[in-house]
C-alpha cells in the first residue's frame, strides 16, 4: 500500500515535461509467457508514467486464476531507456503481487532488454530466468522465449484496428520442460482488443 501511495503522490507532482498514460484490455485469455493465467477472460490495465530523460514507472492489474487462490495479480515496475547508437536499450525492474494468494506466490525480475530496429532480445533474472527474442514484419510479430525449469513458448500474433481500438489475434503454444510443480504442455488461440489514453 505505501508503494502504490508513493506512486500517486509522484503522478500529482509530475513536472511539465513528463507524461501520464493509462491503458486497458480484455483478452479471451491472460497468457504469460506461453502459459495461461486465468483459463478464462481477463480484463487489465494500468497506468504509466514516462520522463523526457528515459526513466517511467507503471502498475498494471489483472484477474488471474491459478493455485493458492490468487484472483488477482497486481504488477509494479520502473526502469530506464536510451539509446546506444542505433541500438535500444531497457533496464529495469518489476514486482509481481498477488494479494489474495495464500501461498508465497509474490516474487520479483530484473530485466535488461535490447532493440535494433524490428529485431528485440531481453533478459529477465529472478528466481527462474527468462531469455526472449521478438521480431515484427508489419502487422504481424513473432516471438521464441525460453524460461528456465519451466519451459519455452512460442508465439506469433497478428495486431489490427477495430474501430479506435487495438485489436490482436494471437496463437501462442507452450512446451513443458518438465521440471517445475504446476506446468504442463498447452496452446492458445487468443483474441484481445485494448485502449490507451
Amino acid at each position: 500500500m505505501k508503494k502504490l501511495l508513493i506512486l500517486a503522490v509522484g503522478i500529482v507532482s509530475l513536472p511539465s515535461f513528463a507524461s501520464v498514460s493509462a491503458n486497458v484490455s480484455f483478452a479471451s485469455d491472460y497468457i504469460w509467457r506461453g502459459m495461461t493465467q486465468t483459463d478464462a477472460p481477463a480484463i487489465s490495465g494500468g497506468f504509466d508514467y514516462a520522463a523526457e530523460n528515459g526513466f517511467y514507472a507503471g502498475i498494471w492489474g489483472s484477474n488471474v486464476n491459478f493455485g493458492g487462490g490468487a484472483g488477482s495479480e497486481l504488477d509494479l515496475y520502473f526502469g530506464y531507456g536510451f539509446e546506444v547508437g542505433s541500438i535500444g536499450v531497457d533496464v529495469g525492474y518489476i514486482e509481481y503481487t498477488y494479494p489474495e494468494n495464500v501461498e508465497d506466490a509474490d516474487f520479483d525480475e530484473t530485466y535488461v532488454g535490447f532493440s535494433y530496429g524490428d529485431l528485440g532480445l531481453s533478459f529477465a533474472f529472478g528466481d527462474y530466468d527468462y531469455t526472449e527474442v521478438s521480431y515484427a514484419l508489419g502487422d504481424v510479430s513473432f516471438s521464441y522465449g525460453d524460461y528456465e525449469d519451466y519451459g519455452d513458448n512460442f508465439a506469433v500474433s497478428y495486431g489490427f484496428t477495430c474501430g479506435s481500438y487495438d485489436c490482436a489475434l494471437t496463437y501462442s503454444d507452450f512446451s513443458n520442460d518438465g521440471v517445475a510443480y504446476g506446468t504442463e504442455d498447452e496452446d492458445a488461440l487468443v483474441f484481445s482488443v485494448s485502449a490507451s489514453l
